[in-house]
């Protein structure tokens, strides 16, 4: 049963979470995931391949890491954890050595405190003879038990030590309910198709009638006009010149960011010499289309992004130059684009606030709401979910940088949304380490799109592709895919989806699988004996067609089908 910090309100979301249904505990209900609790919960799959995960057996199982000391303790309720003290390095801990299997994913959780204050601890996957792999962070606390979550996709066979890290050695570490669970490509694939079921799809009823009449053994054809995902692919002003490019993007997508032209170095070449020639010929283009546009980017903080005059001006002159950009650019845009990359990679990059203090991006932030405050401002960073050894962008500082920017005065009613580059290096995707993030950022409630999807070049490429595509549209959390790729005339090099004769790549194959199989098929049915049809559909605009062939009767009516409408009844009425 659980303890006593799964209260009576938190009851349903705490079963969803530790126990989910079947065989695999829900991680897509994140709800209980930065909660600080009095007492940890139970280990996740009962500990899974760890042995003594909750210490009922005092320290069997667990040795020393490094130097330093560890023990077993027993709360005032009488909960046995672990406790790592008289550390004298990072990494000095404890370690359990378990056997991991090539190609499987591995899903890890723990319940993490330290002795005082809050510091940032990890999971450390420590292979023989290699380097420490991190696995997950927390932001521990002290008097309060937080999970960790994240994990591994062994790219061998092999023995590792499952270690815990602190940069502050003057604090001791606290665990308990450890799980390492392991799962083969295949089940968390389902996993992935289980949830889209759930959270991207809706049950519709449709009933044909002819006045007061159900209409039995009606012929009924669904047909989905729009889908309301969006996943969409970069742009670059080559579209502008070649009409091959332009039939390859408006055959397949509706979404897009435009790759470079809206930064401030392309903008503004000259100092006060202000050209948008190109973002308009771009947004006209996109607007005859039918395309989203998603803004890309306001203020970037990598001082070698900038553009090449702005270095050698004063601060006070560097400053009222970014008040210029925010207020033209911004104000320029207004209402026409359906997201700002506000700041950019201000996790790795801090040029504006090594000038102007801690709160250069969120005064930016506030400036830019001013003028457009309509439109989602997004933080966009590189390395949050795809490398798990970045911990300067961790879920964990993401999520801290994002608090730091809505405490900014004026900023507390900010349309925020979480921008997360997902520039997959070459090679296995760490898929658990990327849900995890997606949980933490996910328990946010704030919109997650991964903004700029890519994934390095590399004969598995397709295959990484795929694994990562599916498992964004997989989380509830994630509202949108944009993917940094394209046919090799656009430029994008890393990911390339066509030849310069608009021929498939086997990415390009993966993307167009993904498209269809997202996108409700049509469906052509009869009605039951009352007159009904129950289908299950995408999210998405639908047009559904019914004939009665005896009474040479027939209609066609438009519907949506929302996440907002779990159970809809569509009715559709011939004339009698």
């Amino acid at each position: 049963m659980f303890r006593e910090a799964c209260t009576l309100s938190l009851w349903f979301s705490c079963i969803c979470l530790f126990y989910g249904y079947g065989t695999y505990a829900s991680f897509y209900n994140y709800s209980t995931t930065t909660q600080c609790l009095v007492e940890p919960l139970e280990s996740l799959y009962g500990g899974g391949i760890i042995v003594n995960p909750e210490f009922n057996n005092n320290t069997e199982g667990w040795e020393v890491f490094g130097q330093g000391k560890i023990e077993r303790r027993l709360s005032k309720k009488g909960n046995r954890f672990l406790v790592a003290h008289s550390r004298r390095n990072p990494l000095d801990s404890f370690a359990q050595k378990v056997q991991v299997e090539e190609g499987k994913i591995y899903s890890f959780s723990a319940f993490v405190q330290v002795s005082e204050g809050t510091e940032i601890v990890a999971v450390v996957f420590k292979f023989p003879n290699r380097e420490g792999i991190p696995g997950g962070y927390v932001i521990a606390q002290h008097r309060c038990w937080t999970l960790l979550k994240g994990g591994i996709v062994a790219n061998f066979t092999s023995p590792v030590d499952i270690v815990f890290k602190s940069k502050n050695r003057a604090v001791d570490i606290w665990v308990d309910s450890i799980s390492l669970q392991p799962f083969t490509k295949d089940e968390w694939k389902s996993h992935q198709d289980k949830s889209i079921d759930e959270v991207r799809k809706s049950k519709v009823r449709i009933q044909v009638t002819q006045g007061n009449k159900t209409m039995a053994n009606a012929k009924v054809s669904i047909k989905q006009t729009k889908s309301n995902f969006p996943f969409g692919c970069g742009m670059t002003h080559v579209i502008l010149t070649s009409p091959g490019y332009q039939n390859w993007f408006t055959s397949r997508f509706q979404f897009t960011t435009f790759s470079n032209d809206f930064k401030w170095y392309s903008t503004e070449v000259v100092q006060g010499r202000e050209d948008y020639t190109t973002i308009d010929a771009m947004l006209k283009f996109a607007k005859q289309n039918g395309i989203s546009v998603r803004g890309h980017n306001i203020i970037w903080d990598d001082p070698n992004m900038q553009p090449l005059w702005l270095k050698s001006l004063s601060s006070e002159d560097i400053g009222n130059a970014a008040q210029r950009r925010i207020n033209s650019v911004v104000a320029r845009y207004k209402g026409q684009l359906i997201a700002w990359d506000a700041v950019n990679e201000n996790l790795h990059f801090r040029f504006f606030e090594d000038k102007f203090g801690e709160n250069a991006s969120a005064s930016f932030y506030s400036a830019a709401r001013q003028i457009d405050p309509d439109t989602t401002m997004f933080m966009n960073e590189y390395n949050t979910i795809e490398f798990s050894s970045d911990e300067q962008a961790s879920p964990v500082n993401y999520k801290n940088k994002l608090q730091q920017i809505l405490s900014y005065p004026g900023n507390a009613n900010l349309k925020e949304g979480i921008g997360l580059e997902s520039h997959f290096a070459a090679g296995q995707p760490n898929l658990a380490y990327m849900r995890s993030g997606l949980d933490l950022l996910g328990a946010t409630g704030f919109p997650i799109w991964l903004t700029e999807v890519s994934v390095g070049k590399y004969e598995n490429q397709p295959q990484y592709l795929e694994e990562v595509l599916r498992e964004g549209f997989s989380h509830p959390a994630v509202q949108g895919i944009i993917i940094f790729a394209g046919p090799e005339i656009s430029g994008y090099n890393e990911t390339v989806l066509a030849d310069n004769n608009f021929k498939n790549t086997p990415s390009g194959d993966v993307v167009d699988k993904l498209l269809h199989e997202w996108k409700s098929a049509t469906q052509d049915t009869t009605t039951d004996d009352q007159g009904f049809v129950d289908v299950s559909l995408f999210h998405g605009e639908y047009e559904v067609t019914a004939k009665y062939n005896v009474a040479n009767a027939s209609a066609t009516l438009s519907f949506k089908v929302t996440k907002t409408n779990p159970q809809a009844v569509v009715q559709v009425q011939m004339d009698t």
